[in-house]
């Protein structure tokens, strides 16, 4: 490896390997021109055939936040009740999930569309389109994620919106096309995030040789 590849992937390491999931933020305000960086740079993530399907709506304003916060609360709580859990595990769920929205300088709300993929007569290449526009969405919010760290700043995925887009749609008022996907909280960190753990390589990846 040349002393040039070298350095270049321990940058890459520095940051990919330095990123935390940070939860908590310390209320300063974001410059507008950051945002839009942060997207566009969103933007650049590889998809399939080249269709763009993620939309992102931006919530920086106190009242959009806790109307979101509000509608995905009772969700939560109308679901853990059918579960049927505990209420004080359900009131501190639903209680951690609105600070996390509420109390963000920034939220992101990740949708992708389907307005621009192919369309096929049966539901198995269907279902692969649907899923190319889910991954080629993702791919756009881990490019987020990895320029908000390189920006000194914290984010964290919350995947919550998957289990109720249509609450999310209609408390923002999204346009029908946008499925959300994810939010993304961001701002000033006011912690250094969680540590966490991964997986031996030996665990995930297998090498084939192509012999006998």
């Amino acid at each position: 490896m040349s002393d040039t590849s070298a350095r270049s992937l321990n940058l890459a390491t520095d940051l990919i390997v330095g990123r935390r999931s940070v939860r908590r933020y310390d209320g300063e305000k974001l410059a507008p021109e950051m945002i839009e960086e942060l997207l566009r740079l969103a933007t650049h993530a590889p998809s399939a055939h080249n269709r763009q399907p993620w939309r992102f709506a931006v919530l920086s304003d106190a009242l959009p936040k806790q109307k979101l916060a509000v509608a995905m609360g009772e969700r939560l709580r109308r679901d853990r009740l059918d579960d049927g859990d505990a209420h004080d595990s359900i009131e501190a769920d639903v209680s951690r999930s609105y600070a996390r929205i509420t109390c963000a300088p920034i939220v992101l709300v990740v949708c992708m569309t389907l307005e621009d993929v192919d369309s096929y007569p049966d539901v198995r290449r269907q279902q692969a389109e649907y899923q190319m526009a889910a991954q080629s969405t993702a791919m756009a919010v881990q490019n987020l994620l990895l320029a908000a760290h390189a920006a000194g700043l914290g984010a964290c995925w919350m995947c919550a919106p998957l289990f109720c887009g249509d609450v999310v749609q209609q408390a923002l008022d999204l346009p029908r096309q946008w499925l959300p996907q994810a939010l993304v909280t961001l701002g000033q960190p006011a912690n250094a995030g969680k540590p966490w753990s991964r997986r031996p390589l030996c665990d995930v990846v297998r090498y084939l040789d192509g012999g006998s």
